[in-house]
């Protein structure tokens, strides 16, 4: 995992994502809608659909959202909704059963999977720290599945990344800082990554710890990767995310989608952009395992753990870890910002 900041300056983040009834969107006929489906709408239809979607994931190409069925009667539905239509073979909840055979059937530091709704299929990433034998059990699990699976070998090693440097510093590791927030009562806090927020309970700006930013009042790893700061020092915070050359404003947060486009922040290698591959990933990671991650093609380095995910002014993830750098590329996993900002009861300012 990374550890990353967004400045001082950091986002804000102002609720969640805007709900949407899915009942709303199951509209019969043929006529095509007058406007596109929303990402949110268009997952909101695939979820409502259940056994007979695969998941819905936006469409480079087109601009659009595709929302994957395995029941060609939904068709029309689909269009009527605003969103394009595509057959498949495996439902999410065939998936998530070829998964959970997985999880049981392999136990391995160094690999991570994803249902991927563009393939249809469980996606493993196997890192280079696996062994051939390890390689082999993994394979063979997958095998077992039939085509609901595919295996991949992914270059550098899943990891928690920390370093010395001139973001956010806790005893001995350098973070970075990810999204400013608030509670209802108007107390400051940051959020950052959860690997950052067990490594040490007061984070400073610099590696001199002369300047307090806060002490940690919540965090979560493994199982999740979430951590919040409060602020105690005089340090001020706004809601925006450095750019290192300018900076983006958030104004509010929402749930990453497959095929999205989006930036990360971080104070090792400042800013890299790149696209949602998939969500609700999990990664094996040697210090332990996580759930519920969003998987990218975005690129990471030491210290970038715990900086932001962004599209625009929406924030999206905590930056959490992943292989490669940002010389070769990598693929990058993310905390939900979402889930945080629920847990902890906080939002953007």
């Amino acid at each position: 995992m990374r550890l990353t900041r967004s400045t001082y300056r950091y986002a804000a983040l102002a609720g969640g994502a805007a709900a949407v009834l899915a009942g709303a969107l199951l509209v019969t006929g043929t006529a095509q809608a007058a406007t596109a489906a929303s990402a949110d709408s268009a997952t909101a239809l695939a979820t409502a659909y259940g056994a007979r979607s695969g998941g819905a994931y936006l469409d480079q190409a087109t601009g659009r959202m595709v929302v994957t069925i395995t029941d060609g009667a939904l068709a029309n539905s689909v269009r009527a909704a605003g969103a394009t239509p595509r057959l498949v073979k495996h439902s999410t909840a065939q998936l998530a059963q070829a998964a959970a055979r997985l999880d049981s059937a392999t136990n391995i530091p160094g690999t991570a999977w994803a249902s991927d709704p563009v393939s249809n299929q469980v996606v493993v990433s196997v890192d280079s720290t696996v062994s051939a034998a390890g390689m082999a059990q993994v394979t063979a699990a997958a095998a077992s599945l039939g085509d609901a699976v595919r295996v991949q070998r992914v270059t550098g090693a899943f990891r928690l990344d920390i370093a010395g440097g001139d973001a956010i510093y806790g005893g001995q590791f350098r973070c970075s800082l990810g999204f400013n927030v608030r509670s209802g009562s108007g107390t400051n806090y940051f959020l950052t990554a959860g690997h950052c927020g067990n490594a040490a309970s007061t984070w400073y700006t610099n590696s001199s710890h002369t300047t307090v930013l806060g002490t940690v009042a919540g965090s979560s790893f493994p199982g999740n990767d979430y951590a919040i700061v409060r602020y105690t020092g005089s340090v001020s915070s706004s809601g925006t995310v450095d750019l290192y050359g300018g900076s983006q404003d958030i104004t509010s947060s929402g749930n990453a989608t497959v095929g999205e486009s989006v930036r990360r922040s971080g104070s090792t290698s400042h800013v890299h952009s790149g696209r949602v591959t998939a969500v609700n990933a999990t990664v094996r990671y040697a210090e332990g395992t996580v759930t519920g991650l969003i998987q990218t093609t975005v690129c990471a380095e030491p210290g970038d753990s715990g900086g932001p995910l962004f599209d625009g002014g929406r924030a999206l993830g905590l930056t959490s870890g992943g292989s490669g750098n940002c010389t070769s590329g990598g693929t990058t996993f993310f905390q939900p910002v979402t889930e945080a900002l629920s847990v902890f009861g906080v939002s953007v300012f």
